[in-house]
């Protein structure tokens, strides 16, 4: 196989012009580097990170369509006194919203609220089972994005842009980290309640870096991956001739041409084949005891959140570096009872809060919650008005909105019992530590012990990155 080639296909004229400008030092130089490249046999090895890492793996929990920041974490005395009344205008002025036009009524949540734990941090009825983890969270009442709709907001928080084709955040991870289970992918996507994340396929996605480093996604009913297992026919001595053949094939590509897509591809298919034997196993929740699927409210053969809650703890203790859960279901407009504010929220979160409060939990009790980053959020917040469609009606619910959200870290690195930032007394503005999302993607790969400066890519001439030219790292999460 000829590295040197696949290496020199992305030196572009610029860097030779570079290099020989530099005389026989820049010369040495670019023949030390490709002496230095790494073997591309196995793209997924382990990595070391720029520095030592709080963390080792992440659990990214994303609730597709974004769950009320007000009615769950931001409690708001001064909102609930002045219920019904008309939007001050000075709020208003110059904004667009999704689905609200004119001057709406301001709206205090209709939950009860209290606090939690010796930091005292507000939660509200609708997630009773997180109450008993204050000590654990970390509670981010000031995020902050740039997108009002579902699948940009979504988007940006994965890949660092509002537009598709960039590499998505467990991407990233794992092209920086690698796999500590050479038979299963480095990053692992489960999805929920029936729909694809808003972002589609992009949200985790490996846009320009090699498809080796992709979410592949895994289910819990049926084949864990679509077409893992051998066809009618098809015994796995003869899927290894198979595949044999192939890879002889592709590497007689690879060096004709040095497309380094040939190489994930042979990796990618290699890979396949050793999942067939680890994964069903590993996704067999089945041979967990009864009262640990009682404590995630899991039942084998269902699709379900709770089921994917204990998956992910079954995968992170496996290796995998990064799990990304996508539940749909938290779009609370009001525009029917299951999208409101009071029996439609209390219901989707007691799909969420038990199995979420088991998983922290379940990790805790073996070892793995120091060094396993759980991140929990949406892409935005909500309005702290009535969504304009429901105006006149019973159901109360939240349009979209940019400018503050709430989203919590437990384990990994991070401070326990602790609430950070903080929203104007209307919940309008942010009004103390703003936390835009590229800090957030900064933290995350800091905890992870990158330099997200330096987690970089070459592309068309560029060296990209997750957080784009932005993101700066919030060091007072850290533990």
């Amino acid at each position: 196989m000829n590295t040197e080639l696949d290496w020199l296909r992305h030196r572009t004229r610029r860097h030779f012009l570079q290099d020989l400008g530099l005389g026989a030092v820049a010369m040495g130089s670019l023949m030390g580097d490709l002496q230095a490249r790494p073997s591309p046999a196995n793209p997924m090895a382990p990595k070391a990170p720029h520095f030592r890492a709080r963390s080792k793996r992440v659990i990214y929990l994303h609730m597709t369509g974004s769950p009320p920041n007000l009615d769950l974490f931001d409690y708001k005395p001064e909102l609930i006194r002045r219920d019904g009344e008309d939007c001050p205008d000075s709020v208003l002025k110059g904004r667009t919203f999704a689905f609200t036009r004119g001057v709406p009524k301001l709206m205090g949540t209709p939950r009860q609220f209290a606090r939690y734990g010796s930091g005292g941090t507000w939660m509200s009825d609708a997630i009773p089972n997180f109450h008993d983890l204050a000590e654990e969270m970390c509670v981010m009442n000031s995020v902050h994005t740039d997108q009002f709709n579902h699948a940009p907001a979504e988007l940006l928080v994965y890949t660092g842009s509002s537009r598709s084709g960039r590499p998505s955040m467990g991407s990233w991870v794992t092209y920086g980290l690698g796999s500590e289970n050479e038979n299963m992918p480095g990053f692992v996507v489960l999805i929920s309640s029936g729909v694809q994340p808003n972002g589609g396929h992009n949200s985790y996605g490996s846009g320009f870096l090699p498809s080796v480093y992709q979410g592949v996604q895994c289910r819990s009913k049926g084949d864990p991956v679509l077409y893992v297992s051998d066809p009618k026919g098809m015994i796995r001595s003869l899927r290894r001739q198979s595949l044999d053949a192939l890879g002889e094939l592709n590497r007689l590509q690879a060096e004709a041409f040095g497309n380094p897509e040939t190489l994930t591809r042979i990796a990618q298919y290699e890979l396949a084949f050793r999942m067939q034997v680890e994964v069903p196993e590993l996704m067999d929740i089945s041979r967990e005891s009864q009262k640990t699927l009682e404590a995630y409210g899991a039942e084998p053969g269902v699709e379900s959140f709770a089921n994917n809650c204990l998956l992910a703890r079954r995968l992170a203790e496996s290796g995998v570096r990064f799990v990304q859960l996508f539940d749909w279901g938290w779009d609370f407009h009001g525009t029917s009872e299951g999208t409101g504010l009071t029996k439609g929220l209390t219901q989707k979160c007691a799909t969420m809060d038990k199995p979420v409060a088991a998983l922290i939990r379940d990790l805790k009790d073996r070892g793995m919650l120091d060094d396993t980053l759980i991140v929990w959020g949406g892409e935005f917040g909500r309005t702290p008005f009535r969504e304009g469609r429901t105006a006149r009606s019973k159901v109360l619910g939240r349009d979209h909105y940019p400018d503050c959200n709430s989203m919590w870290m437990a384990g990994g690195g991070v401070k326990g019992g602790f609430h950070y930032g903080r929203t104007d007394d209307l919940g309008f503005a942010i009004a103390e530590n703003p936390i835009h999302i590229h800090d957030l993607q900064a933290t995350i790969l800091h905890l992870l012990g990158f330099d997200h400066t330096r987690l970089t890519h070459r592309f068309q001439g560029r060296d990209y990155r997750l957080t784009d030219v932005h993101g700066r790292v919030i060091e007072d999460l850290l533990a």
